[in-house]
């Protein structure tokens, strides 16, 4: 259950941007996560559930997740290959880099911030 570490690393990240900002709340955390990131996304949604609690700012902040499809691409000769096919490019039999779909990212908060007038 890393999902939990993963969660307070990231509301760490967010309530650290709410107070560069004197945000008064936190109204929505979207995440990227591709399916080789080994996040499972309902257990890291449960985590991010439990762990908003734990400051006023973020306490009713709503979770948004994207996902993101595995891309391969070829060293050799830069081919685009699709999930599915073997681990080597079928044009020179070179073993494929997987280039997309491994990372967990923030990809933007929504934050209330007082009108400085």
């Amino acid at each position: 259950m890393h999902e939990y570490s993963l969660v307070q690393s990231l509301l760490e990240r967010v309530l650290e941007q709410a107070r560069a900002h004197d945000a008064t709340a936190v109204h929505s955390v979207t995440v990227r996560i591709g399916p080789a990131a080994g996040v499972e996304p309902d257990l890291f949604a449960t985590a991010f559930e439990h762990c908003r609690q734990r400051s006023r700012v973020s306490a009713e902040a709503e979770l948004i997740i994207l996902s993101e499809n595995e891309r391969w691409s070829c060293p050799m000769c830069q081919s685009e290959i699709g999930r599915g096919h073997q681990l080597s490019c079928p044009s020179c039999d070179w073993p494929l880099r997987l280039t997309a779909g491994d990372a967990l990212s923030l990809e933007r908060m929504e934050l209330e911030v007082p009108n400085h007038v």
